[in-house]
């Protein structure tokens, strides 16, 4: 018996919440110690000691940005195309920032030059920063809505630029997932090494649990008090075929929080993303690692769910045409494309599941600088 259409499409805004959650957490601790680099390690062997931390396993962690595009690709083709054309400098910044990681992490060894590998340091804090920037200042846009319009065609009009990007608020955004994915990366360090990294990436896991505490309210606050929303204006069926210039949509002041209201255990979103940044700071007080990494990924869930419910059913808002929006309900594929590839999801997401929880018992345990100045089997 087919799945409803209505349905699919829910499933697969929640797949998408999902996988874009999965790979902040996996990857996030990529980009937060990256982050972190210049500040929790102070000699050669504390950097290589990060380094090694997460050498075996990032570039594993990135098939959950894979799995996301694809998803965007095949279940959203419309949100695909709109996104990657006119974000598309921006993009180009993520990328760089990712092809920039492994670079750096192997050529930093290359030469004894303290200058040679200082310089690959500070590159390597670059390829964790802008990414971590980009990723929020893109939700930030969401948000605020995109400059774009469909032809009658459904051709494609983007009317922005990367500097229109970086609006205060989508700066503020920005600064919510530099913070969220800094502590990340401090709580995996505390898992994977010991003395006196794990000792500052405490401390500075501690700073970055205060500061997206301080920067998600913030956020909430401007988007509660001082952000337009966008609401439905025209009856949309949920079951109907895909077409984005066939409702009426309306900005209004506060309409984000509307969901909050109209479905109150949405509000559990922001409660997890509070409840995960305290876990994860107590836990780092106590010295209880791994409830530390798992209170910020709870941190990292919550504030992505919060977006996700906040715009619900948008999945891109336009800001010059808000009626050319694209929602769950008139972005997707179709029924049979959204009916196969689910039935793909439920092959093979355990299989991603089940060889990355082995590549990670298997590499359990902590990278020592002992370990390191014997020259064991590290290879950065």
């Amino acid at each position: 018996m087919p799945i409803d259409y209505e349905i699919l499409r829910l499933v697969w805004w929640a797949l998408l919440g999902t996988l874009l959650a999965a790979f902040a957490i996996m990857d996030g601790f990529d980009l937060g110690v990256a982050i972190l680099h210049p500040f929790v390690a102070r000699n050669e062997n504390q950097r290589r000691v990060l380094l090694n931390a997460i050498g075996p396993v990032w570039e594993g962690n990135q098939i959950w940005l894979i799995l996301a595009g694809g998803a965007i690709f095949a279940a959203w083709p419309t949100l695909y195309a709109v996104s990657f054309s006119g974000f598309y400098l921006a993009m180009f910044l993520v990328l760089l920032g990712l092809v920039l990681r492994p670079v750096a992490i192997v050529y930093r060894g290359k030469l004894e030059s303290w200058v040679w590998r200082r310089a690959w340091d500070w590159l390597f804090f670059v390829s964790g920063f802008v990414p971590a920037l980009v990723f929020g200042v893109a939700f930030g846009n969401l948000l605020l809505g995109a400059p774009f319009h469909f032809e009658e065609t459904l051709d494609v009009v983007y009317e922005g630029d990367l500097l229109g990007l970086l609006s205060p608020f989508a700066l503020l955004c920005g600064l919510v997932s530099v913070t969220m994915l800094a502590l990340q990366g401090a709580t995996y360090l505390t898992t994977k090494t010991e003395g006196e990294v794990a000792e500052r990436a405490s401390l500075f896991g501690a700073l970055a649990s205060f500061a997206l505490f301080i920067s998600f309210t913030l956020a909430g606050a401007w988007v509660a008090l001082g952000l337009d929303g966008y609401v439905l204006q025209s009856a949309v069926d949920p079951a109907g075929p895909s077409n984005p210039l066939s409702k009426t949509v309306a900005r209004q002041s506060g309409a984000w929080v509307d969901n909050y209201t109209k479905w109150p255990w949405t509000l559990t979103a922001p409660v997890v993303a509070y409840l995960g940044a305290a876990i994860a700071a107590l836990a780092l007080r106590y010295e209880a690692s791994r409830t530390a990494f798992v209170g910020s990924s709870l941190a990292i869930a919550g504030v992505i769910a919060t977006a996700g419910f906040s715009l619900f059913p948008f999945l891109m808002p336009s800001s010059t045409r808000p009626d050319h929006s694209l929602t769950v309900w008139d972005a997707s594929s179709s029924q049979t494309t959204l009916t196969l590839m689910l039935a793909a999801v439920v092959v093979f997401l355990p299989i991603v599941l089940a060889y990355t929880s082995f590549v990670f018992h298997v590499l359990r345990g902590p990278v020592t600088e002992a370990a390191i100045e014997k020259g064991e089997d590290y290879h950065y």
